[in-house]
């Protein structure tokens, strides 16, 4: 994993986010069509943003992995494709998500790798020490308490485990900044929220985004929360960043 450091760059006033409630049922709403939605806007990278994601750390057979916000099963999906013998629990808000993603691994015949299951973030379930690593793409940003979040996944990361948090970002490079914005602010929710038959899921998540802090600043977060070793690696330009540590 790299050490490349973003450029910083001001980031623009956070705008006000959906409540708890109105997140999970923003969720339920688009999870008929999630998967297609997510890589039918972001030109289909989102299938290698995964496939960086399992491969960044290094899991033995019967390690267990923790992958929280785990959706439609998809990241839980490719960790156990790329390391067979690991065991995955998935955790997610949304059982229309959930339900899903269970079917998709009884389908790829991973029942016996994978458990998916509704959790929360803030409040898991589970004893101390008990995961080698912990995953989560795309939902830190949905959740105001990082802090709680943060120590929770410390709490179950067995020493040495890895954490790895994959979120939305936009890229360095001044012109591809601009050319993204164009399409981000503009063309992505507009025809996130036709797909989704919402009209706000996609406008939601921008916004959303455009509030998540800095990568420094999150690195910070991630330091003040116990984790050590960090690194941030960025993905397609920027687009989005792999934060990782270790406890």
């Amino acid at each position: 994993m790299d050490r490349h450091s973003p450029a910083e760059t001001t980031k623009e006033e956070p705008l006000p986010l959906l409540r708890d409630f109105q997140v999970k049922r923003m969720f339920e709403d688009i999870a008929f069509s999630y998967d297609f939605q997510t890589s039918f806007l972001s030109l289909g990278r989102d299938i290698q943003w995964r496939k960086i994601l399992a491969g960044s750390f290094l899991a033995q057979s019967g390690s267990w992995v923790l992958d929280m916000a785990t959706g439609t099963g998809e990241i839980a999906i490719e960790i156990c494709r790329q390391n067979p013998g690991v065991r995955v629990i998935g955790l997610d808000y949304s059982p229309r998500m959930v339900a899903i993603g269970a079917k998709k691994a009884k389908a790829r015949r991973l029942e016996n790798c994978i458990c998916l299951s509704i959790g929360d973030a803030r409040t898991l379930p589970f004893k101390n020490d008990c995961f080698d690593a912990v995953t989560m793409g795309f939902g830190i940003r949905n959740i105001q308490e990082r802090e709680n979040v943060l120590a929770e996944f410390r709490r179950v990361l067995k020493p040495g485990g890895c954490l790895l948090i994959m979120e939305f970002d936009y890229p360095e490079d001044t012109l591809m900044r601009a050319l993204y914005r164009l399409y981000f602010h503009w063309i992505f929710p507009t025809v996130g929220n036709w797909l989704s038959k919402t009209d706000y899921a996609y406008s939601y998540l921008v916004d959303s985004v455009r509030a998540f802090p800095r990568p420094k600043e999150f690195l910070k977060e991630m330091e003040e929360g116990g984790f050590h070793h960090l690194r941030v690696k960025s993905l397609t330009w920027g687009i989005a960043r792999i934060y990782s540590g270790k406890r």
